[in-house]
Order: C-alpha cells, then structure tokens, then sequence
C-alpha cells in the first residue's frame, strides 16, 4: 500500500484528546495534525519522537496533516518505523487478500467487507467459497512494543475486542471457520503475544477463543516511508497466561 506522498518529518509535541497531535517539522514549523488512532497509543506518543505526517489539500478537512508514522526507539537498537494510523489495517488486509500472501487465507470466492453478525457487531471481512463453510475474519491492529523482537495487544482496555472474541467463537460453534487477524504496523518484532498486565480479561478471552476453535494469525509489516505491506506470519505465544 503506497502512503500519501510525500511525508513530511518531525517531532511529536504532544498527542492529546485522542484525534490530535502537536509536532513541530524538520523545517521549524508547529503544526496540529489528525491523529487517526483513538487507543492509548503507548510507546508511540512521547514529546521528541520522531514522526512523519502526511497533507491533504482537501478543502473539507480542519486538519490538512495527518499522523502516520512514529519513530520508537529499543533498547540496543535503531529506531523502529511504527504505523500509528488505525484506518490502514483493514485496506492492508484487503490489499493481502487480492494478492494471495496471506496464503492461511487464501483461494476463498468472495470477500465482503463490513458485514453484520452476532448481535451488535460488524465482523472485518466475511470470506466465502460455494465448497467451504465461511471464514469471519477480524482485525485488529497492534503497534505496542516493550520488549524487543515482541509485539503485544491491546496497549489499553479493550472490551469490544474481547467481544469480538466471542462473538468469532459463536461462529465457530456453527459450524463456521473464524479468524482473529492481528496485523502488526513494525517489522522488528517476531513473536506476539496479548497483554495480560493491561487487559487481562481479553488475554483470557483470546486463549479461551482459540480453545474454542477460533484461528490466531499474526502477520508483520513491511514498513517504510513510502509504503505499508502485509509480509510475513510471526508467532503467536500465550505464555503471557500463567499467573493469571
């Protein structure tokens, strides 16, 4: 997926009231971009970090930037390229599907975007094929690093995602096949695992979803400044729940 080009380097300022954030550009000017992620945002909204925004010349918009991209430091290495805008994950997926990389997903007919199940959900993608039972397929996206080499989610509270879980299990219970689809907007990590020390309610909710039959896919990005690819699987580990 191409970014909007060209961004623009700087420094983050501050990020607040979830949709906003403050930077000051390579170039020495302040400005006040849309931020297009409402989670915690944790390890990726520090004053001084680096960060790259996009401009839109659409008269419509109040805020002509938009945040993209932040620079997170780790410990013993360089600086991680991490995407912060949660509106590209889905177009990521669909992009993956039309290609076929996601190859646990792949060879299905149809695929249908933002379809009604349970009772009060939208499901990401419903996949279909006239000889397979139908796949529901969520997706979540996951920026939090702490530790290198390991991505985690959620960085925050996060019970419509534990909902999400179950509502895939129903479907499985049905006769269905789901998937809980993590795409991971970082390409240094290796292994994923649920944040059992913010959330643990949804740390037991994914083991208990797994246990149910619901599938756990956790792919990496391909990152960089001018494009976003989906690129490969890494592990999915629920070590995080002894103790719990």
């Amino acid at each position: 997926m191409l970014l909007p080009q060209p961004l623009v380097h700087g420094r983050l300022v501050s990020r607040y009231k979830r949709f906003f954030a403050d930077l000051v550009l390579d170039d020495g000017r302040e400005i006040t971009a849309h931020c297009p992620n409402p989670g915690a945002m944790l390890g990726v909204r520090e004053p001084g970090q680096g960060a790259w925004v996009s401009w839109s010349d659409d008269p419509k918009r109040k805020l002509p930037w938009t945040l993209q991209l932040v620079e997170q430091a780790m410990a013993s290495e360089k600086s991680a390229l991490v995407g912060v805008n949660t509106l590209l994950p889905n177009r990521l997926v669909a992009e993956a599907l039309a290609n076929d990389w996601i190859p646990e997903l792949s060879g299905y007919a149809t695929v249908k975007p933002e379809v009604k199940y349970a009772e009060a959900s939208r499901v990401d993608f419903l996949l279909t094929h006239p000889d397979w039972p139908p796949c529901w397929l969520e997706v979540k996206n996951c920026h939090f690093s702490r530790a290198p080499g390991l991505a985690e989610f959620p960085d925050c509270k996060a019970e419509r995602s534990t909902r999400h879980l179950t509502d895939l299990a129903a479907q499985v219970r049905e006769g269905h096949r789901a998937v809980a689809l993590f795409i991971v907007q970082r390409e240094d990590c290796e292994t994923f695992s649920a944040c059992a020390d913010l959330d643990p309610a949804f740390a037991r909710g994914l083991d208990a979803a797994a246990k149910a039959g619901v599938e756990v896919l956790v792919y990496a990005c391909a990152m960089s400044t001018q494009t976003i690819q989906v690129a490969r699987r890494i592990l999915w580990t629920n070590a995080h729940l002894t103790g719990i």
